[in-house]
């Protein structure tokens, strides 16, 4: 009953939501390894790429909980906002000057949440649907090959009208991205009690340079794919 309690708690759900921030950022840093293969090891990123896609256990495990962990930590932050808004009260609440008490990206967490969440879905219909039909629906004789890959992010950022679109929806995304991180980075660490006057300010500058140099990175390489196939 106990873990119940605490689970239903703002601390329990703030703590929760920490977790899935972690585990995202996590896997965003290791997303951006992979990426960058296709800029400086084309070869090597097909190889990855394809031992990716011919593992089960990615596409249909750890792929979902990827979705599941976006979606819960959107679904969380906006519980806790919510929460946060009816303990204010309505009076409480007019006398909040959010400006003053708050810096734009921890007073916009929910919008910039949201881009993130469309974009993550938008690039899952790019990129995961077409790799689970070409290798386990309608197989792609490139597929087999190792060339599927790289072949596709040229197709992508290659067509006239596509290529233009998600280009400028990889820069919106990834900036807002970085706003969403100069927040979220240290506050993940902050909920689930990673406070220390000796560690604390290198979490907070690490945070600082990650949420500017792994979102940047990200746009620099859909440029590149983008002009490189112009």
């Amino acid at each position: 009953m106990a873990n119940e309690s605490l689970l239903k708690s703002s601390i329990g759900k703030k703590f929760a939501m920490a977790l899935s921030a972690l585990f995202l950022i996590v896997f965003l840093l290791q997303h951006f390894v992979i990426n960058t293969l296709s800029v400086v090891y084309p070869e090597g990123f097909n190889e990855v790429s394809a031992f990716m896609s011919a593992n089960p256990i990615i596409q249909f495990v750890m792929q979902p909980i990827l979705l599941i962990g976006v979606v819960y930590h959107f679904v969380m932050g906006f519980v806790l906002e919510m929460q946060n808004k009816k303990a204010r009260g309505p009076i409480a609440y007019q006398k909040y000057n959010g400006a003053a008490n708050a810096t734009w990206m921890s007073r916009n967490m929910l919008i910039s949440g949201t881009v993130i969440l469309v974009f993550l879905l938008v690039h899952l219909w790019q990129f995961w649907v077409p790799t689970i039909n070409a290798h386990y629906i309608n197989v792609d004789p490139n597929f087999a090959q190792g060339n599927f890959f790289m072949d596709h992010v040229i197709h992508v950022f290659n067509s006239q009208i596509t290529g233009i679109v998600t280009l400028v929806l990889y820069v919106i995304a990834f900036v807002f991205l970085s706003l969403h991180l100069q927040h979220g980075f240290a506050s993940a660490f902050q909920s689930i009690g990673a406070r220390h006057a000796k560690y604390t300010p290198f979490i907070v500058a690490f945070g600082k340079w990650y949420s500017i140099l792994i979102p940047a990175g990200f746009i620099v390489i859909a440029i590149y794919h983008f002009v490189n196939n112009l």
